[in-house]
């Protein structure tokens, strides 16, 4: 009989967003495993039970949550599993494998990168994220993918749109979404993806190309087939949501950490070579994608001590993973000498994110210029860090200073 401490009962969706730490830190401790009536699931909240489930997909075969599904629909690779998920993998990760990464990755990134900087480098200050780390980001996704011929404010509005859409995730008591309104920006983002992509589409099944897109139409296939749109789509929202989001906020997130720690700010300039450590704490610290993977119950089972029946869905909270206490020591401080031990950032099993090696290098990339660029970067005090989100995480804004 699963047994759900009061507190559970009375979080709100916007409690989560705010500051979803100290509630995370009392399920961990008194609930690992707890139904949560805002979300109408079980949220799974310490280190060893996600990575358990996540790496269990034969009892825990993957599905997508209420909003996620609303949002991306039926085929993406969130909801798939076995021979499915394997064909869609196959089809997204020959762009996202280290050795092709590397063979493109300084000259998608490092031109636009150095661009940003000279636009605001003689100002003296700025906000870091909307000038630099999520323009970087979307960038660097949207040429990749073929989207060249779309400006960075509209992949950002498309990324910022489909997030409010995801996290849009609270039921009511009947289990229906308590803000159906809250669909209308996703809904809008992808009226305009596909207005914008379907002609291109249209080219890259002729005349296929270098970009991912086109590839994901052609690979794998037989001759004179290409995959349909109602798998091209799904999982093109998945990337302009979630692979767009994760490197952006983690450069925001790692400079944020290291502003916190002024001694291993300096070191990271002084020594590049830091900076990947540096941003794998920063992730650790904050997950980019805080909940976000959801999986059911394929028997009846008993997890953290509370009987579960088939069927029953549960969200691992990489996040809170990320935080617990019995696996990081004071998890709660970004520490660049901590020492290096797996986190879930990225997941875990087979449905561990597909752009791991893409995202890090994105990250590196990034605060290598600006490092290079503005050595003496330093954080604004007269702004707060205002951090948001529970289903994906990362400051709102950034406030930065130097000296010109």
């Amino acid at each position: 009989m699963t047994i759900t401490p009061d507190f559970v009962n009375d979080i709100t969706m916007e409690q989560l967003e705010a500051d979803p730490y100290p509630f995370y830190e009392r399920l961990r401790k008194e609930a690992p495993v707890a139904f949560v009536p805002a979300l109408g699931m079980h949220l799974v909240s310490t280190r060893e039970l996600c990575e358990q489930i996540a790496r269990d997909d034969e009892n825990w075969p993957a599905v997508i949550s209420a909003a996620g599904g609303r949002t991306f629909g039926p085929a993406a690779l969130l909801n798939t599993n076995g021979e499915e998920h394997r064909e869609l993998r196959d089809m997204v990760e020959p762009h996202l494998q280290p050795s092709a990464v590397d063979k493109y990755i300084d000259n998608l990134v490092r031109p636009f990168a150095r661009e940003r900087i000279a636009a605001f480098e003689n100002d003296g200050h700025v906000d870091i994220v909307e000038a630099y780390c999520e323009p970087v980001s979307v960038r660097a996704l949207g040429d990749l993918l073929g989207l060249d011929d779309v400006s960075t404010d509209k992949l950002r509005e498309w990324f910022h749109k489909l997030s409010v859409s995801f996290t849009n995730a609270a039921v009511d008591e009947n289990g229906e979404f308590a803000n159906p309104e809250g669909f209308r920006p996703g809904d809008e983002a992808k009226a305009e993806i596909i207005a914008h992509v379907d002609p291109k589409i249209d080219k890259w099944i002729t005349q296929p190309d270098h970009t991912a897109i086109s590839h994901w139409l052609h690979d794998g296939m037989p001759e004179g087939q290409t995959r349909s749109r109602d798998v091209i789509y799904p999982n093109l929202y998945v990337f302009l949501l979630g692979a767009m989001q994760e490197p952006g906020h983690a450069m925001a997130t790692t400079l944020a950490g290291l502003f916190s720690r002024p001694e291993q700010l300096e070191r990271v300039i002084d020594d590049p070579e830091l900076i990947p450590r540096a941003a794998a704490e920063g992730m650790r610290w904050v997950a980019p994608i805080w909940s976000a993977v959801v999986k059911r119950a394929a028997r009846d089972v008993t997890v953290g001590g509370v009987d579960l029946p088939e069927g029953s869905i549960v969200m691992l909270t990489y996040g809170s993973a990320n935080q617990d206490e019995h696996a990081y020591d004071a998890p709660s401080q970004y520490d660049l000498d901590r020492p290096v031990k797996p986190t879930m950032t990225f997941g875990a099993g087979k449905h561990a994110c597909a752009g791991t090696y893409f995202a890090n290098a994105v990250v590196r990339i990034g605060l290598e210029e600006l490092f290079e660029a503005i050595p003496n970067l330093e954080l604004d005090t007269d702004h707060e860090v205002d951090f948001w989100g529970w289903g994906f995480r990362g400051p709102k804004q950034l406030f930065v200073k130097w000296e010109v």
